[in-house]
């Protein structure tokens, strides 16, 4: 009787050698996917990777856009606000004549320059009363002559850019009369 070692199994009791290579084929096949399948999986997986990535992407570079535009938008109607008071003084100076020659030009290229950034002023007397664009501080009473709520006078001009209200109307407003609201209201027959 020959020993032989723990774990040599290189004969079998029968004295014939195992079929070693073909047992390692079998359990090899089970094991290993196919490696086309494999890589196939993997560039699937990569692609929606990519994909998302690149949609992520896009969507960072329109918020960063998004936000340079509003960023630009907003010191331009901060600029602007800090501007009215002088466009205010320039027009009370123009109002009594007080605004001549050299400073007339200045002034003029100023509003000039101030236009071409969108500022548009509002609010003048016989305009129809709008609250969301006029601040009434006072009620003149009933004018027959107006068909709505309109403004009877303006304290302070009121600005804006685009659709933004950098800063409302200042007003004084005066409702329709009698006479007026009469006219209004059809009549009705029977």
């Amino acid at each position: 009787m020959t020993e032989k070692p723990f774990g040599d199994e290189a004969t079998s009791p029968e004295g014939e050698a195992p079929a070693a290579g073909a047992e390692q084929e079998q359990a090899s096949e089970e094991v290993a996917p196919d490696p086309v399948a494999e890589l196939e999986a993997k560039v699937a997986e990569l692609t929606n990777d990519l994909q998302r990535k690149q949609a992520e992407f896009i969507n960072y570079k329109r918020r960063v856009e998004d936000d340079r535009v509003r960023a630009v938008e907003t010191g331009k109607q901060k600029v602007l606000t800090e501007l009215l008071t002088v466009l205010d003084d320039l027009g009370r100076a123009e109002e009594h004549g007080e605004l001549t020659g050299g400073f007339k030009a200045v002034a003029d290229q100023l509003r000039g320059t101030v236009g071409k950034f969108d500022l548009v002023s509002f609010g003048e007397a016989g305009e129809p009363f709008d609250p969301n664009l006029h601040e009434a501080v006072f009620h003149a009473g009933e004018d027959p002559n107006v068909a709505v709520q309109s403004i009877a006078q303006v304290m302070r001009t009121g600005y804006r850019v685009g659709d933004r209200v950098l800063r409302p109307a200042v007003v004084g407003v005066v409702d329709p009369g009698a006479a007026a609201e009469a006219t209004e209201q059809p009549t009705t027959q029977d």
